[in-house]
């Protein structure tokens, strides 16, 4: 009888140990090794191989003997994917999106898939059975030019998407090598477990094995392939750290599930800019792709609010007018509160005690409330202006005009500073109908005056931008 071999795996990055050890010597945590049962078999009969006789045989190539090329990319019906994708789908790669349980992550694969009718997808699912898969295919409407297609009672292949639901690694590849796909979708890389490892799906071994497996498959058949995991408590998607290295690209999908909002933000990717983003907006019918979120980010009034500011920010290299609404009011209690949602609490902290001691608010006293509308979250320094606009603006119950929008980071003397790109920030709020725009003067000589129908104005202090609205 063969003896059973263990081996030691750290929960927190996939460090591999054959014995056991307190503290991590990859990434320092202690406590974390767990042991799992890890079980040989014959080399031909396990995971992805191009050949079952022989191992494809290759050679190193010199550096100047290797011919650059554009890569051909996949381009899907879906714009917004194309952009975090840099793109569009690139040959090979392996894409990895994770989220909150609900958020949807499974929608967004099952409404590409089909979106991609022309082309041979397979859609591996080891959460949802056939019949859950079809009821969610039957809700999502497809672009006007994907002809209808509705899943039928029985039937697997419903316009070139073919629906496996499994979870042994060994199966999908036998799976693959009689379907032959262009795309491959695994919904979710936690479900499935190895025969090469006797630990339980979703352990640290078999995610890094099965991933390991696909990104083989992936790399020597020049398929794509999507992987969607599960994340944690704490945001971090499940499993070791080595999964996110060894994928191609990462993407977040992130939203609250109580708005109608959802983000599709790139974290790595090997094929394009690591900042971008996509926007879509969940509907009864599926996601339905914002290509304008500026619109969605500025709230409808009747008439101007005080407290209600526009600012003028960059995600990726997409321009965004988001509205900042503020509230300040006496505290109740001894201690003021600081509620900021979607904005860093510190940089809030900040930017209150610059108003107070530079341009004389009293805030000490206040309770101050900012929050971002849309729901989304904003890192980007250019929307200081905005942020204390708002804020006094409700202090004072003096609203301000909502065709004027800010873009300028507040130092803490007070002063305005620069921000980049503020062409692209000048020229999305003339393109949505804003009248006037604030920035900082040191910004002043990279703007054309002449071409840019919109006032611009600028100025080097906080007060001074008080003095022209409010005087």
């Amino acid at each position: 009888m063969p003896k059973t071999k263990t081996l030691f795996f750290c929960q927190n990055c996939g460090h591999e140990s054959a014995k056991w050890m307190g503290k991590c010597p990859s990434c320092n945590q202690w406590n974390t090794f767990v042991e799992e049962v890890v079980k040989k078999e014959p080399a031909g009969k396990i995971g992805w191989r191009s050949s079952d006789n022989s191992i494809r045989q290759s050679k190193p190539t010199p550096l100047q003997e290797v011919e650059a090329g554009n890569e051909t990319r996949l381009i899907t019906p879906d714009a917004e994917l194309n952009r975090v994708l840099g793109g569009g789908i690139v040959p090979g790669s392996l894409i990895l999106i994770g989220g909150e349980p609900g958020i949807g992550k499974s929608t967004l694969m099952l409404q590409l898939a089909l979106q991609l009718y022309q082309l041979n997808v397979l859609y591996v699912s080891g959460e949802e059975s056939e019949q859950q898969i079809k009821m969610r295919a039957d809700r999502l409407v497809l672009k006007s030019n994907t002809p209808p297609s509705p899943l039928e009672g029985g039937v697997r292949e419903v316009s070139g998407v073919n629906i496996y639901t499994e979870t042994n690694t060994q199966n999908i590849f036998l799976a693959i090598r009689e379907s032959k796909p262009d795309v491959v979708i695994v919904d979710s890389i936690q479900t499935l477990y190895s025969d090469l490892l006797d630990s339980t799906a979703g352990s640290i071994g078999q995610v890094r094995q099965c991933a390991g497996e696909l990104m083989k498959f992936a790399k020597e058949t020049n398929t794509p392939v999507f992987l969607v995991g599960h994340i944690t408590k704490d945001g971090m998607l499940a499993g070791p750290k080595v999964l996110e290295h060894m994928v191609d690209t990462v993407l977040q999908f992130e939203g609250d599930q109580h708005l109608a909002y959802r983000i599709l933000r790139t974290t790595k990717n090997r094929f394009g800019s690591t900042s971008e983003i996509g926007i879509y907006e969940m509907q009864g019918s599926g996601l339905r792709e914002v290509s304008n979120p500026s619109e969605i980010l500025i709230s409808q009034k009747d008439a101007p609010l005080s407290g209600a500011t526009i600012g003028a920010t960059i995600e990726g290299n997409r321009p965004l007018l988001i509205e900042i609404q503020s509230l300040v009011s006496p505290a109740s209690y001894g201690t003021p509160q600081r509620t900021p949602t979607g904005f860093d609490h510190k940089r809030l902290n900040m930017l209150l005690a610059v108003l107070e001691k530079r341009c004389g608010f009293r805030m000490g006293t206040q309770d101050v409330f900012v929050n971002m509308a849309g729901g989304i979250k904003v890192e980007d320094p250019a929307i200081d202006l905005a942020v204390c606009v708002s804020i006094v603006s409700s202090f004072e119950e003096l609203p301000v005009s909502e065709k004027t929008c800010f873009a300028a980071e507040v130092g803490l003397g007070g002063e305005l500073r620069a921000v980049n790109r503020i062409d692209q920030r000048i020229a999305e709020a003339e393109k949505l109908g804003f009248t006037k725009i604030y920035i900082s003067k040191y910004n002043q000589k990279t703007v054309d005056n002449k071409s840019v129908k919109i006032d611009v104005r600028s100025f080097g202090k906080l007060t001074e931008v008080f003095q022209d609205l409010f005087d």
